[in-house]
């Protein structure tokens, strides 16, 4: 009784992971929901901090930029897709966008591993100086409309 309990188990569970890893991904942003800052901060702010916090938040300004910028003639926002723009949707547009997706995945990891071994050598104050002016890029992409 009991190994068919189990084996009754068995099979639903492996019939639903089935179900579930047979179902489509949805179309692709082309900036991902997961891009953005949580807090924007004034220089006294970053003075009070720490170089390694200093390092983190300049690399995550780094990440921001280099995950939207090249995007700003299609969006400036998560949610456009291809669909959205009218972009066909077929298997090369598709490969090209991951492609792209994982160069630019490839080029942050490389980046990061730069900065962790360099960017503790820079001056605070040049660390807090390229947070500010990220930061200020990454508001103006608020205003980018205006100027369309």
């Amino acid at each position: 009784m009991k190994v068919k309990i189990i084996l009754f188990s068995f099979s639903l569970l492996f019939f639903t992971g089935i179900g579930f890893a047979q179902k489509k991904k949805g179309p692709k942003s082309f900036i991902s929901e997961k891009v953005g800052i949580s807090k924007y901060h004034n220089k006294n702010e970053l003075e009070l901090m720490q170089k390694g916090q200093l390092i983190t938040l300049y690399s995550e300004r780094i990440q921001v930029l280099v995950r939207t910028l090249p995007y700003i003639a299609f969006a400036t926002k998560p949610g456009i897709t291809m669909a959205t723009l009218g972009i066909p949707t077929n298997n090369d547009n598709k490969k090209a966008l991951d492609g792209q997706f994982e160069s630019t995945d490839d080029y942050l990891e490389k980046a990061g591993e730069f900065h962790k071994e360099y960017l503790p050598y820079s001056d605070t104050g040049n660390l807090i100086a390229g947070i500010l002016f990220y930061e200020e890029i990454m508001k103006s992409l608020h205003q980018y409309n205006d100027f369309r």
